[in-house]
């Protein structure tokens, strides 16, 4: 009965809050709309919007000399994630089966491996640098604590079912994710859509004013 729960109501509850949830998120930021700026433009608002937006996944010189750790930390576990989440053979035949209703190439399982223990490394050292670093230790929230756990035990039950052979881990693995899309809409992990958002908002902002930001 529990497995049945786990792997029909709610996985379609935890989507719906998901995707309802994001859906209100973004809309409630389009919907607040932007002051009218007076001033003349000296420079173009969506070139600025585009070039801050896609200029930032680089970083600076100044801030790669400053925070080398953090930066090499966060790459690894976003792109780590990235592949686990979309590449990851047990996601490309959930996603086939549940969802878009095809499926594509996934990583061998080697890539699994790698694109796992960087996502497990990266992870650790932003949560590290959050507990050590002073500053972000004081901007830090439960909420950062609980989006990092969830995560970190969700990665961790989908390599522990990996083989598929217990099926106690994998419902486990699934109900954390299960969790995690509830979460999700609520917390600061929403980032993950809104960063988009507010990238191109202050560079379109600089760019009409002239500055290359």
């Amino acid at each position: 009965m529990i497995a049945a729960l786990i792997d029909g109501p709610l996985w379609y509850f935890a989507a719906s809050v998901f995707v309802i949830g994001v859906v209100w998120r973004i809309a409630s930021i389009l919907l607040q709309g932007m002051k009218r700026d007076l001033a003349p433009p000296r420079g173009s608002g969506p070139l600025g919007a585009v070039r801050a937006l896609f200029s930032r996944f680089v970083p600076r010189r100044t801030i790669a000399r400053r925070g080398r750790m953090q930066l090499v930390a966060g790459y690894l576990f976003h792109l780590g994630l990235f592949a686990l989440l979309f590449f990851a053979r047990p996601h490309v035949d959930f996603f086939a089966e549940r969802i878009t209703g095809f499926g594509w190439t996934a990583l061998p399982h080697w890539g699994f491996i790698l694109a796992a223990e960087a996502a497990f490394a990266g992870l650790l050292l932003l949560w590290l640098h959050r507990l050590l670093h002073p500053v972000t230790r004081l901007l830090s929230t439960a909420d950062d604590y609980v989006g990092t756990a969830l995560v970190f035990l969700v990665m961790l039950s989908g390599c522990l079912a990996l083989a598929q052979a217990f099926e106690p881990l994998r419902l486990l693995h699934l109900l954390l994710a299960e969790l995690l899309l509830i979460y999700f809409p609520f917390s600061r992990l929403m980032h993950a859509f809104t960063f988009a958002f507010s990238r191109s908002y202050i560079g379109a902002a600089m760019g009409r004013t002239g500055v290359n930001a």
